[in-house]
């Protein structure tokens, strides 16, 4: 039995790692208070002589003798209404009431709840006396904000019958709005928020098969290299090859409920960009602002590490809160190998044996860890509700063969390469087509062909055939040219320009362009089909390639994403009509 007035005392300081000893009560991933500021920190290791602990704040200060307080109890975050609109650090403390309270500097040892404890909610109680209440009913409902409803869930592991009950009305987070009597005879007492450790996996009822794409209006996602919804997602790229573009472009228009944004280890500056721009952001289901359904947490690169390595979990536990009230959850981490050399640092203060690279042995597990959180789910309340998760990482001079990206793909069934010659040459969203793979496509083919028609499979591959076609020719012209080539190939190589130019690259700021719905990508790719089949059937006659290209008909497709869509003022009649009377005119004239 634990005693918590066991005197423990610091024996020794190694960056954020502690070495404590005086007692024998603590446990492994139990939280502690160092030092007289009372830090926060988490035991990571556990011996006969003592404890080691990782200190989730500077250290400075620290020395041989102070006590260390502690918790008895793990890594806890508190779930309730609040989260949604608000920004966190690494452990979800508000940094916005951190500024209130100390200024623009994190105070260390300050201890601010995650929820404001004096806020009340106007609740709606769907519960009465002597109903039986299974754990993750939904046993009360709040606005949280206006896009997003707030359901009070059961927390997982209590089930009773409701012995009193309190009527509707206004409440805060801590306040009783049910008593139940267990199965144990025990009361437990049900208020609008619980804690739950964030190392845990919330559980489910069911793991669901992932069956449909989570829908992003990005075509070189949806069309060629789609991620389901409940699915993993990695972008790896190097410096500059726009992965927190591509996330910002997904947390906007991703067809998700709620969006959770993972700041790990990034750089000051772009995590206040990341700031600005979300609070000006306007939700376009809404037309309400974004932050409304989006939680961020900042966890910036001269923050301590061990904050950074707890981040990633603190993020993933949040979306899996709202996930078991029914919503479909898109958590963006940027990055994970930030992440992961969070890990490693600690990893080296502690001793233990270093694996590749230095990274700890254990790399690979930690990473299944948190992909595997991922996933569609029937909740314990027997509704339905996902997290997709995409994860940034940043291998240093864009080596893929890097243990953090090599590990990655091994969770992550969907893997979006980014090319830094792309994003140089202004080419956005830069996924490299030939590096790229999406291993749900498989299952996501029958919700395709059901909601787009049945040759929708068929002309996706043709796509990706002339993409690699092309690619491959491209080795030949770099030695010899292009004008010695027939016009088949040359046909291979301007219809791949067209895929490339007209349909992959995206403009975030045209107002048609930004975000295409995936029945008009569907058009856009019909239309290039249809003008390769019809300038094959030209090549095929020996027609040279050229007397099509000088209608203009190429240059036309070229913009169509700009005039396809609601409002664009040209649909899809007219490029069909465009194409034919182009190839025509041409056929006509040479026969």
């Amino acid at each position: 039995m634990k005693n918590k007035d066991t005197a423990y005392y610091i024996h020794g300081v190694n960056g954020p790692v502690i070495d404590v000893r005086g007692g024998t009560g603590l446990s492994m991933l139990d939280m502690v208070r160092v030092g007289e500021l009372r830090l926060p920190g988490e035991v990571v290791s556990v011996s006969k002589s003592g404890a080691t602990v990782q200190v989730y704040e500077d250290t400075s200060g620290l020395c041989h003798g102070q006590p260390v307080y502690p918790a008895l109890a793990p890594l806890s975050i508190d779930l309730g209404p609040g989260l949604l609109g608000n920004i966190f650090d690494g452990i979800a403390r508000p940094l916005k009431k951190i500024e209130e309270s100390s200024g623009v500097f994190i105070t260390r040892g300050i201890d601010i709840p995650t929820l404001d404890p004096g806020k009340l909610w106007d609740v709606t109680v769907n519960i009465k006396e002597g109903d039986f209440v299974g754990e993750g009913t939904v046993f009360a409902e709040c606005e949280e904000t206006q896009a997003v409803r707030h359901r009070a869930l059961v927390p997982p592991g209590v089930s009773g019958v409701a012995l009193s009950v309190k009527p509707s009305g206004k409440y805060a987070t801590s306040d009783v709005i049910a008593t139940l009597r267990l199965k144990n005879g025990s009361e437990h007492q049900l208020t609008l928020s619980h804690k739950w450790p964030i190392r845990v996996p919330r559980p489910v009822n069911e793991r669901l098969p992932i069956s449909r794409p989570m829908i992003t209006g990005q075509r070189v996602i949806d069309t060629l290299f789609p991620v389901g919804r409940g699915g993993c997602a990695a972008i790896p790229g190097p410096f500059g090859a726009g992965k927190t573009m591509v996330q910002h472009q997904l947390a906007k228009w991703a067809d998700a409920d709620i969006i959770v944004y993972l700041g790990c280890g990034e750089r000051g500056n772009e995590m206040t960009q990341v700031l600005e721009e979300f609070s000006e952001l306007t939700d376009p289901k809404t037309g309400r602002p974004l932050m409304e359904r989006t939680i961020l947490i900042a966890n910036t690169s001269n923050m301590p590490v061990a904050a950074r390595e707890a981040s990633i979990y603190t993020g993933v536990t949040i979306a899996e809160y709202y996930r078991d009230m029914g919503y479909h959850v898109a958590l963006m981490a940027d990055s994970t190998s930030r992440w992961a050399e969070a890990l490693r640092e600690i990893s080296g203060r502690l001793e233990e044996m270093p694996a590749e690279e230095a990274f700890p042995a254990y790399l690979p597990s930690r990473l299944a860890e948190f992909y595997e959180r991922a996933g569609l789910m029937k909740t314990l309340s027997g509704s339905e509700g996902s997290i997709t998760i995409i994860g940034a990482v940043s291998p240093q001079g864009g080596d893929f063969s890097e243990p953090v990206t090599q590990n990655t793909k091994r969770f992550a069934r969907c893997f979006w390469a980014l090319d830094r010659s792309l994003a140089y040459a202004r080419h956005f969203p830069a996924i490299n087509w030939n590096g790229s793979y999406s291993e749900y496509f498989i299952d996501l083919a029958p919700w395709y062909d059901a909601e787009l028609g049945s040759d929708f499979t068929a002309k996706r591959q043709r796509i990706i055939n002339i993409l690699h076609e092309e690619s491959a020719l491209q080795e030949i012209v770099k030695l010899i040219g292009s004008d010695i080539l027939p016009d088949d190939q040359k046909l291979t190589i301007e219809t791949a320009r067209l895929i490339k130019t007209g349909f992959l690259q995206q403009n975030a700021f045209h107002k048609t362009d930004t975000y295409m719905p995936l029945p008009v990508q569907y058009d856009m790719m019909e239309l290039i089909l249809r003008l390769f089949d019809g300038a094959k059937t030209l090549t095929e006659k020996k027609i040279p390639l050229s007397l099509l290209r000088d209608t203009g008909v190429f240059a036309e497709l070229m913009k169509m994403k700009f005039d396809l869509g609601e409002g664009a003022g040209k649909d899809r009649k007219y490029f069909e009509e465009l194409i034919d009377s182009a190839v025509a005119k041409v056929l006509t004239e040479n026969e």
